[in-house]
């Protein structure tokens, strides 16, 4: 081997690690965090509606303090008269301060009037405020009382030291001829402390908020834990679940979806544990009868000589064991399959066609007395090869428990309800009637049937394909009186026969 083969036969194989574990969000954590988004979403929302609302109410509100000032001025400015001499005023600067001394604003307002040197001019000569002190004097300020006159808008807003400054104004001019100076006559509005209720308003609101947010996300998480209980329970259920025992159900209670999957989870349970208990039956009987045929065919083949004849007559019993063994698998595999929900084809059966079909072919069966005792007419749903089997069946345990030229009778009918009833009658010894419901069983056998060839699974394959029909099966004997079984099926579709 050369150093390059030998160092490729040594290399080390690369290790892929496993996938690390998903990890997911529990249900419940998904739930609260969601309720907590949604609730922030609708509070965020009420918030900002809440705030425009108000924001816009404050400035409607001021809106309309100005307005009602300015209309004020301008029916003084109408009238044209001093409100107390009753004089008539002389110029602008008497109108404004007439108006101006009789006014009492809101500590938020402030009411000045503002003269010119000149008609038309814009250096400041004189100004009228009013009597109580503002949040700030603006007629004082000489750059801001500038910017407020010099601009072509009739309102605005300002920034001062006070806060924003919501202000209309409206030109004032004298009597044509009297050449006196004309003026601005102005009133401003501080928006700052209207906006503070505002501002205290938000502020409870965004406590409330928070508090409900708080809340809601509490209440999210104890009602999802509640909600979501039964779907632990299932999962813990699940998670305890074995093959040896299915036996753990979950407790239901209320009526809601959740409810709901608990009752499902546990039907689902119940269907699992009828399939395992089906296949442990089948495992046990297959078992229990299958050894003895198995222990017999060993035995003879074990102790079988050179003899021909001795051979020919091993060979004989063992096929004899092997054709037992068959039939019983046969007899358990079709009592297995009526465990599942497809071992019935339905379909329209008429009950004369049915049971003329079944006495011609139950005369093969034995010589014995073979009458049709009555024919129904009418039609049931039920699977008619299954129905013929049963009734085969019937009559074949029947030709066990008679003697050639004994009478077997067979006949069917229709109930007013509308279900039909099959029947097999016999004039054999009877049956006791403590045994009537235990000969159903798997591998039972009554008391007649002591020395008579049989596993005992005919009359258990009877009863699966009458619970498969929804039906019964059932017998009527005595000790001494024969034996009537029948079968009956559920109602059908009521309808003459074409």
């Amino acid at each position: 081997m050369t150093t390059t083969d030998a160092t490729r036969d040594t290399a080390p194989i690369p290790v892929v690690p496993p996938p690390a574990p998903r990890r997911s969000m529990p249900a419940r954590l998904r739930i609260m965090v969601w309720v907590v988004l949604l609730m922030f979403g609708v509070l965020a929302l009420v918030n900002l509606v809440t705030w425009q609302t108000l924001r816009s109410d404050a400035h409607a509100r001021i809106d309309t303090a100005l307005a009602q000032e300015i209309d004020e001025f301008h029916r003084f400015a109408a009238k044209g008269h001093d409100r107390r001499s009753g004089e008539p005023i002389a110029d602008v600067h008497s109108a404004l301060r007439a108006h101006i001394i009789d006014q009492h604003p809101d500590a938020d307002e402030i009411i000045f009037g503002h003269v010119d040197e000149a008609p038309g001019a814009g250096a400041a000569t004189g100004r009228v405020r009013q009597a109580q002190e503002p949040h700030y004097d603006v007629s004082a300020d000489d750059r801001l009382r500038a910017r407020i006159l010099t601009t072509r808008a009739g309102s605005g807003q300002e920034q001062t030291p006070a806060g924003p400054l919501r202000w209309h104004k409206i030109r004032v001019e004298p009597r044509a001829g009297s050449g006196s100076p004309g003026g601005w006559f102005v009133i401003g509005y501080f928006v700052e402390p209207e906006m503070a209720g505002v501002h205290r308003t938000m502020r409870t609101l965004l406590l409330v908020s928070t508090a409900g947010l708080v809340l809601a996300g509490a209440a999210a998480w104890w009602v999802a834990g509640r909600i979501l209980a039964p779907v632990r329970l299932v999962r813990q259920a699940a998670a305890q679940i074995s093959e040896e025992d299915l036996t753990r159900r979950i407790e239901v209670t209320g009526n809601d979806d959740i409810a709901a999957l608990a009752e499902q989870f546990n039907g689902m349970l119940d269907r699992l544990e009828q399939a395992f208990s089906t296949q442990r039956r089948f495992v046990d009987d297959a078992g229990h009868e299958l050894r003895t045929p198995i222990t017999i065919v060993r035995g003879h083949l074990e102790l079988m000589g050179d003899d021909p004849d001795e051979r020919r007559e091993v060979v004989r019993l063992v096929t004899d064991e092997l054709d037992r063994m068959a039939r019983i698998v046969e007899d358990l595999l079709l009592l297995a399959k009526a465990q599942r929900p497809d071992f019935v084809r339905p379909e329209e059966v008429w009950l004369a066609e049915l049971t003329g079909d079944i006495e011609a072919k139950v005369r093969a069966l034995g010589e014995r007395d073979w009458r049709l005792e009555h024919v129904a007419e009418g039609a049931v749903l039920a699977d008619p090869q299954l129905i013929t089997q049963a009734m085969v069946q019937l009559a074949s345990n029947a030709v066990r428990h008679t003697r050639p030229g004994d009478t077997i009778r067979i006949g069917s009918a229709m109930s007013p309800d509308g279900s039909a009833t099959l029947w097999v009658a016999d004039s054999g010894p009877g049956i006791p009637p403590e045994e009537h419901e235990r000969i159903f069983e798997r591998f039972s056998r009554g008391s007649a049937s002591a020395g008579r060839p049989g596993a005992g699974l005919g009359l258990a394959i009877v009863r699966a394909i009458a619970d498969a029909h929804h039906g019964r099966a059932a017998v009527h004997s005595a000790p001494g009186q024969g034996a009537v079984f029948t079968l009956t099926l559920p109602a059908g579709p009521r309808r003459e026969h074409p």
